[in-house]
């Protein structure tokens, strides 16, 4: 049998609230060109420039079921290239591991009714 994940160090609450958690719609999403596990995101954030990520969800996520649903993001997480796209942010999701060790499945944790993009999450 798989063990449990293991708890990280603590973090106190200012700590906590240096992330930005944020509700967006998923306006686009398709596979990314360039790798095999990445779906290339295209969020409405609330701003007028949206932004993309580039999530590992492939697997588990049609890319056309996600258009339209509203997911939890890390606003403010340093954006990064992935395999020659920008991913400026990240997409919350939960992963359910397998006794051998292996992901089973990978839950986007969604908003459960409609709220402005932009929204915060605390």
């Amino acid at each position: 049998m798989a063990d449990k994940p293991q708890p990280l160090p603590v973090v106190s609450f200012e700590q906590f609230t240096n992330l930005d958690l944020r509700v967006a719609t998923i306006i686009a999403a398709e596979p990314h060109p360039n790798a095999d596990r990445l779906l290339r995101i295209q969020l409405d954030d609330g701003t007028s420039e949206g932004r993309q990520v580039c999530a590992g969800i492939k697997a588990w996520y049609d890319p056309a079921s996600l258009v339209g649903t509203q997911v939890v993001i890390v606003a403010n997480l340093e954006e990064r290239t992935i395999r020659g796209e920008k991913s400026q942010g990240m997409i919350m999701a939960a992963s359910a591991v397998s006794e051998d060790g292996d992901t089973d499945r990978v839950c986007v944790l969604r908003v459960d009714d409609s709220v402005p993009p932009g929204s915060k999450v605390s």
